[in-house]
């Protein structure tokens, strides 16, 4: 770190060029090669995997997705002659795509279903060739235009669709641009300096800008989901100023101390430095535990978060040092500048405010670890009642196509034709004969008598008599509890007994039973994740630290301000609490893949502030060798500068929840609030006071384990040989005998 602190900060023209060399590279490629964002629900094994697979084989042409387009009459019936030629034009130049295998009209055979019983609203299907995350962008655009130029003179035309769906890609808006003006105010009050304000704003956007343009690039080779790319910009923004800011902070007091400024900067990156690369490296390591999982959606996330910490950390020990070294003394603020000019040096900031907070900490660690522990585990409460399930186009914003769809087609024919079941029926062993599906009508009759079965349409059979198709319209909506048991009862009772009559096999699909799946499958996974994640960064820990119980301590806050986290958003996305306040269209299911993205990223933004801040009583502990003064020092020295990166993140993962999406909702909001409860109260409060009371044994790790573990450092001051593992007798008190206070 001390050969690049010093080559970066002698040649900041040089880094600079380099730095803008590349942003420019990158992006300029992006933009010629263009972007091939998609999401994929793949899942090899499960039900509907298998029915998707039986309809591919068996009815190759309605294999792909479906859209559907609706048609609202004000004054006329569907029916009447002139709307009848008005939408059939509409569908017939919606059918001329190439990627449009069909369209089935509401006006051609067997249509009339889709009139309802007023005669208000009709819909159309379209049939892809492909699946909906394969039908090109353009086709897409295509039919949204023809639908909205459809529109007027009493008749609405809407579309919605797992297809369109993929045209509302997550966008950073003003909202959240908001966020990192508040960032800078808070730089500005921390700082009181202009350029320093500036450094991890400009650190934090030139990694970004690298990665954005990476992200993009790698669209096209590998499956990356459409809002990856506003997942990688929230955490490098949150990330990337909090890196950067942690080595500024040190370089300012070096200055303070009478460090000249090369001599400073080579300490801040070789102290804080390290930290940062450590932190990056937790986060990378639980942002790619998402591959454990083995679901093709959740690895283009961690592709474009991981991208996105490597060159905000990448940027902090790079381009930061070079810009710190062009500025020189002008990272300070004109009081501290006169006071160096006048030959003073008063040395870091005072905190005295956190001093006297830590020493409070220090008296009473028990009260205050108690009670802030009772405030998080309130606040977890309702995670018991979590439920992974996707939300349906119910929940996109008034006004969109997608969402003037579904509540036209809800108001029309019932909630539950916005996600038909498709019962996908193997036939082989008993193949119909001439293509009679007399056998079957007792299986469709028995699908209808289900209490929450509006409809069953079919069966249609294939042309060789050995595979057929029913649809089933729930009477529920495709988010609601009752379709997700409706899914489970023909799965598990009604599939068995046709099976066991017939030799025959049913494979329940659609979007629906789709992210059922989704939402097993990853439940499945969450114990390996889960385990592989903590496992590995208590591991980190250790070896940084030469210690057993502060990685543990460490470990098991993360879980708590983890399970905080989600009880904040289980309460606003699935209860509704203040969910009008954000513009959250209603209360639905959590989205399946989002807690272990959460988990990932949280996880790892909470080892983060662990490191921050027991890398500096570490370093205390090293020189003195006394545990209280240690980590009251140490909960000092960081108190100020974690709390205002704490409120960094807050203001920017805050802004995200304004923004339209409700992915982006959801992981703004548990983000936001899993910082600043981690922060606040487990980084500020408990740990703190865990660690005095373990007392010396914070720093005891086995001679055996000692041994045969590497060495590293955080620090970088102080080398890591020197350490002795503190032998804690069986029969010693935990809790730290009175010590001297140590005078700063």
């Amino acid at each position: 770190m001390k050969l690049l602190a010093r080559w970066t900060s002698g040649h900041p023209a040089v880094v600079g060029l380099i730095w803008i060399a590349v942003i420019v590279g990158v992006q300029f490629a992006a933009v010629n090669v263009g972007t091939d964002f998609r999401n994929s629900f793949a899942l090899p094994g499960t039900d509907s995997q298998s029915a998707v697979d039986l309809l591919h084989e068996q009815f190759p042409e309605a294999s792909g997705d479906a859209d559907t387009i609706v048609m609202t009459s004000e004054d006329a019936a569907a029916t009447d002659p002139a709307v009848q030629q008005r939408a059939q034009t509409l569908f017939d130049d919606v059918a001329a795509l190439d990627s449009v295998a069909a369209v089935r009209s509401p006006y051609g055979p067997g249509g009339d279903a889709q009139v309802s019983a007023d005669g208000s609203v009709a819909y159309a299907t379209v049939q892809y060739r492909t699946a909906g995350i394969e039908v090109p962008q353009a086709d897409l655009e295509s039919i949204t235009t023809l639908v909205d130029n459809a529109n007027g003179d009493g008749l609405a035309f809407a579309v919605g669709g797992q297809g369109v769906a993929g045209l509302a890609h997550p966008e950073i808006g003003p909202a959240e641009l908001l966020g990192v003006a508040f960032a800078a105010l808070v730089l500005l009050l921390l700082f009181k300096s202009g350029p320093a304000m500036a450094l991890p704003i400009v650190s934090a956007a030139a990694g970004l800008g690298v990665a954005t343009g990476i992200v993009r690039l790698t669209s096209n080779t590998v499956t990356i989901s459409d809002v990856a790319p506003t997942l990688g910009v929230l955490l490098g923004l949150g990330v990337g100023i909090d890196y950067a800011l942690f080595i500024v902070n040190r370089h300012r007091n070096g200055l303070r101390e009478g460090m000249s400024v090369q001599d400073s900067i080579t300490t801040a990156l070789n102290t804080s430095g390290r930290a940062v690369v450590f932190a990056g490296i937790t986060v990378v390591i639980a942002l790619l535990g998402l591959f454990l999982t083995g679901i093709e959606f959740l690895y283009g996330l961690a592709i474009a978060a991981s991208v996105s910490v490597v060159l905000t950390v990448l940027a902090a020990i790079t381009l930061l040092p070079a810009l710190l070294g062009a500025l020189g003394l002008r990272v300070l603020s004109r009081r501290d500048r006169r006071d160096l000019a006048a030959g003073h040096t008063p040395g870091a900031d005072a905190h005295t405010g956190f001093r006297r907070w830590a020493r409070i900490v220090q008296r009473h660690p028990i009260v205050l670890a108690t009670a802030g522990l009772v405030i998080l585990i309130t606040i977890a409460i309702p995670v018991g009642s979590l439920r992974l399930g996707t939300a349906d186009q119910g929940n996109d914003p008034v006004g969109t196509t997608t969402r003037s769809a579904y509540d036209a087609l809800a108001e029309g024919f019932g909630p539950g034709v916005n996600g038909p079941l498709v019962v996908a029926i193997d036939l082989t062993a008993t193949p119909l004969v001439g293509g009679d599906p007399t056998p079957l009508k007792p299986l469709a009759a028995e699908l209808a008598a289900d209490p929450n079965v509006a409809s069953v349409v079919g069966p249609m059979p294939s042309t060789d008599g050995t595979a057929a198709v029913l649809r089933v319209i729930p009477k529920t909506s495709p988010q609601d509890v009752a379709t997700s048991d409706l899914i489970e009862r023909v799965r598990d009772d009604i599939a068995p007994r046709y099976q066991a009559d017939t030799g025959n096999q049913i494979f329940v699909g659609g979007s629906t039973a789709t992210f059922d799946d989704f939402a097993t499958t990853i439940q499945s996974k969450i114990p390996l994740f889960v385990s592989v994640v903590i496992g590995l960064s208590v591991l980190l820990l250790i070896l940084a630290f030469r210690s057993v119980l502060v990685p543990l301590v460490g470990a098991v806050m993360n879980l708590v301000s983890v399970g905080a986290a989600f009880g904040v958003v289980v309460a606003v996305f699935q209860w509704g609490w203040a969910a009008d306040l954000i513009g959250l269209g209603k209360a639905g299911p959590i989205e399946p893949f989002l807690p272990v993205i959460l988990f990932a990223m949280l996880f790892g933004l909470s080892m983060d502030y662990q490191v921050f801040l027991v890398s500096r009583m570490h370093e205390e502990h090293v020189r003195h060798r006394r545990n209280g003064d240690a980590v009251r020092v140490g909960h000092a020295d960081t108190g100020r500068v974690i709390v205002a990166a704490a409120s960094i993140m807050v203001f920017v993962f805050g802004a995200f929840i304004f923004g339209d999406s409700r992915t982006i909702k959801l992981l703004g909001l548990g983000m936001a609030s899993a910082v600043l409860l981690d922060a606040f109260i487990i980084r500020m409060l408990i740990v703190p006071a865990v660690m005095h009371r373990i007392g010396s044994a914070n720093w005891w790790m086995p001679r055996w384990l000692d041994r045969i573990l590497p060495h590293m450092s955080i620090e970088g001051a102080v080398p890591v040989d020197v350490l002795v593992p503190v032998k804690v007798p069986v029969h010693a008190k935990v809790a730290p005998a009175p010590e001297p206070a140590l005078k700063r």
